[in-house]
């Protein structure tokens, strides 16, 4: 994997390298001119099934101005708010992005939690050429929470303005803060200050949530108290999937998903459930596997024929070819080997997918089937939505995936903090400090961007409160909603989370 945090981000995010390469392109943001900031706000009234009940609903798509500490318009944030009729002060609102950290809500919103969804194959197949299917989506979230999706500049539709600078907006603190201060404005447009407050994100939107938790909650006199944190696909602590040599933490959390993945596959866990070979590759990652790889290269002889047996026995890859990495399989090279003798490679979001490179004989994949197999029919989707449903108006390009994690500004402390670059505690100071606040965390066994075994480690560690807490699990990848059944269980389990406050 590439050197440098922000290439480590990256790495974990929605984008896939394939993706990531388009940054050259994308280096200098697009801007507005000043003299044109007049908000666009667009309001369409619908209804809905959702959750059994019939809802009429009101769908907002409008821009936030934010202006610097002189006056002068920066920044224009796109958010899509869907709100249940006749308005109710004290309902629930649940605000929600996506990650990247240029990542648009596409995916959340067509394919999870908006009211319409884009339909595609749920069973690891292509989605092939338009049109695609938009449907209703019962397993939406408007019949227990009022919803507002946030684009933060450098997605979605949202964008500088004149002669703003790109690092003023662009990085961990900086894009909380903006994040933050849109969800302020919107409380106080919309008269929402005393409803139950739901902060969640996807991927690098986990890292976002905790930050932007954290900017509510604690960096502010106008404190925002949260009922809880909804956490998709999750990354907090990034040392965690830092493939650099000589961190042996990555191996250690990406095992329990390569376990999970090679038995999807048919190489290894035969007769036992994904949940059970699951489990046993995390007691072994954690206890053996962690301790023999400590011992660096004086792990020798007889102990170390012993895990590289039973790390084949979890990867299903060969002993020779253990031993010829020194018992350490980078994620890019297990997508690359797992299925060679089949001549495929398998997925990083979604280690379901297959692909064929344009030979067999490369150490890592071409690039990634499960982005390429999905992509197309998200980006139709949310176009078609917004501008002919939804009626919002311009010319610019809706950024999907854009280039702007190669300008991210990583830094959240000094110097020994940013070297270990760990949002995690945030969530703890959250949770130590308001006790009606509870953490859902929702993972895909078969996600390699942001592998589930990270995500319960980070939120193991000293200072975070274990008992509110809740973990779900889902037999898909980063995205797990692409998968019909997968789709109903999360809308269910984050239906049951918000009712459980």
């Amino acid at each position: 994997m590439k050197s440098g945090l922000s290439m480590i981000a990256l790495a974990l995010a929605v984008a896939v390298p394939a993706i990531v390469h388009a940054e050259d392109q994308n280096d200098k943001p697009k801007v507005d001119k000043v003299d044109d900031i007049t908000p666009q706000v667009r309001t369409t009234k619908l209804s809905g099934t959702f959750g059994g009940q019939r809802i009429n609903y009101a769908a907002t798509i409008g821009e936030t101005i934010i202006k610097n500490k002189d006056g002068v318009p920066e920044v224009a944030v796109v958010t899509t708010a869907y709100i249940r009729e006749p308005r109710d002060p004290n309902r629930p609102v649940t605000f929600l992005f996506n990650g990247g950290p240029g990542s648009g809500t596409v995916w959340l919103m067509m394919g999870a939690f908006g009211p319409k969804r884009v339909a595609i194959p749920g069973d690891a197949r292509d989605d092939g050429a338009p049109p695609y299917p938009i449907v209703d989506n019962p397993d939406a979230l408007l019949d227990v929470t009022d919803i507002v999706f946030i684009d933060p500049p450098g997605t979605g539709f949202s964008h500088l303005i004149g002669k703003a600078d790109p690092k003023d907006y662009y990085g961990v603190t900086q894009d909380a803060k903006l994040v933050a201060e849109v969800i302020r404005r919107w409380l106080n447009d919309n008269g929402r200050w005393n409803s139950p407050k739901y902060l969640g994100g996807e991927s690098y939107g986990t890292t976002r949530s905790a930050a932007v938790a954290n900017q509510l909650m604690n960096e502010t006199y106008n404190d925002v108290a949260l009922n809880g944190i909804i956490l998709i696909s999750t990354v907090l602590d990034f040392a965690a999937g830092a493939d650099t040599p000589g961190n042996e933490l990555s191996p250690i959390t990406n095992l329990p998903s390569m376990a999970a993945t090679a038995q999807f596959h048919g190489k290894a866990g035969a007769g036992l459930s994904v949940e059970q070979f699951v489990e046993e590759a995390r007691q072994w990652a954690i206890g053996p596997y962690a301790a023999a790889l400590l011992k660096g290269q004086k792990l020798l002889g007889e102990e170390r024929a012993a895990i590289r047996r039973d790390l084949a026995r979890f990867t299903g890859l060969s002993e020779t070819y253990l031993e010829s990495a020194d018992l350490r399989v980078t994620p890019s090279r297990f997508y690359k080997e797992l299925l060679r003798d089949r001549g495929l490679t398998v997925g990083r979001l979604d280690s379901r997918y297959t692909g064929k490179d344009y030979d067999s004989a490369g150490e890592e994949p071409d690039n990634d089937p499960s982005f390429y197999g999905i992509d197309a029919s998200y980006t139709a989707a949310i176009n078609s939505w917004s501008r002919d449903t939804l009626g919002f108006k311009t010319d610019r390009e809706y950024q999907s995936i854009s280039g702007i994690g190669g300008q991210w500004d990583w830094r959240i402390g000094g110097r020994d903090t940013n070297a270990y670059m760990n949002v995690t505690p945030y969530i703890g100071q959250a949770l130590r400090e308001n006790s009606g606040l509870r953490v859902f965390v929702g993972q895909g066994y078969y996600d390699f961007a942001t592998p589930f075994f990270a995500a319960e480690y980070a939120l193991s560690r000293t200072g975070i409160p274990q008992d509110r807490i809740e973990y779900k699990y889902y037999g898909a990848g980063h995205m797990m909603y692409i998968r019909d059944e997968d789709r109903h269980k999360l809308s269910a389990d984050v239906r049951a989370f918000i009712r459980g406050r």
